[in-house]
C-alpha cells in the first residue's frame, strides 16, 4: 500500500495518537498528521515517529481534512482517526476495493453485516440514521453510514470536488459531492472501536445542526 497516505486530523490527541501510530507501523503507507501549531502536547508526543506534519492554517475538522487532501501526493488517501476508533486491519480490504473494483470512494459503514460500533450512543445512532436517510433520499447516495469518515478515496478525484466545509458537516459534503461528480462509490463494513482516551470531539446537537444546515444548502446548490 505504498500508494496510500493516511490523513490523520489530530486535536489534543497526545494520549491516543502515539498508540495509533505504533499500531500502524506494520502497514506500508505514508502518514500525514494534520494539526494546529498551537497543539504543542500532541506535537511533542509524536516527535519520534517517521511521518509528515501538516500545520493547519485555520480551525475545524473539515478544514484539517481539506488541507490534508490538497497536500496529498499519493494515488489514494484514507481518512484515519487519531483516537484509536478505526481498525487498521480494515485498510487492506478498502484498498483492494479501490484497486480491484476500481472504486473512487470507499465509505466505511458501521451498519452493514459484520460491522458495528463501541462508540455509538442512542442519540448519535438515531441522528446518523436520519441524516443517512436524507442523504439517500435527496441525493441518491446509496450508503448506510453518512457520518462515518473512515473513507479511502482516489486523491485526484477528491481534489476535483471543491470541498469547503470547515466543520463536521464535511462528513456529508464529501459523499454528496462525490456522487454528484459521478464517481464510483462503494461501502465497506467497519467496526468502530472504543476511543483510547474516551473523549468525543463531536457535539451531537450543535454539530448536528451544522450538518442539517449543510444538507439543505447542498440540496439547493
Amino acid at each position: 500500500m505504498n500508494e496510500l497516505t493516511l490523513l490523520i486530523p489530530a486535536k489534543n490527541e497526545a494520549e491516543s495518537l502515539p498508540i495509533v501510530l505504533d499500531e500502524l507501523k506494520k502497514y506500508n503507507c505514508k502518514i500525514n498528521i494534520i494539526l494546529h501549531i498551537t497543539d504543542l502536547e500532541t506535537i511533542q508526543a509524536i516527535k519520534k515517529y517517521d511521518l509528515n506534519i501538516i500545520y493547519q492554517e485555520n480551525l475545524g475538522y473539515g478544514d484539517a481534512l481539506i488541507q490534508g487532501i490538497k497536500q496529498c501526493k499519493t494515488k489514494y488517501f484514507c481518512i484515519f482517526n487519531a483516537d484509536g476508533s478505526f481498525d487498521p486491519k480494515e485498510l487492506t480490504n478498502m484498498y483492494n476495493l479501490a484497486v480491484l473494483k476500481k472504486a473512487d470512494f470507499i465509505f466505511g459503514s458501521r451498519y452493514m453485516k459484520n460491522s458495528g460500533s463501541k462508540d455509538d450512543t442512542i442519540i448519535t445512532y438515531i441522528g446518523n440514521k436520519i441524516f443517512t436517510f436524507f442523504g439517500n433520499f435527496f441525493f441518491s447516495l446509496n450508503i448506510s453510514d453518512i457520518l462515518y469518515t473512515y473513507v479511502l478515496a482516489d486523491t485526484k478525484k477528491a481534489k476535483l470536488l471543491n470541498l469547503n466545509k470547515k466543520d463536521f458537516s464535511f462528513c456529508v459534503e464529501l459523499p454528496i459531492k462525490a456522487k454528484r461528480g459521478k464517481n464510483i462509490i462503494i461501502s465497506s463494513p467497519s467496526y468502530e472501536r472504543p476511543r483510547i482516551a474516551g473523549k468525543k470531539k463531536v457535539n451531537a446537537f450543535k454539530d448536528g445542526l451544522y450538518i442539517l444546515v449543510s444538507l439543505i444548502k447542498l440540496y439547493f446548490s
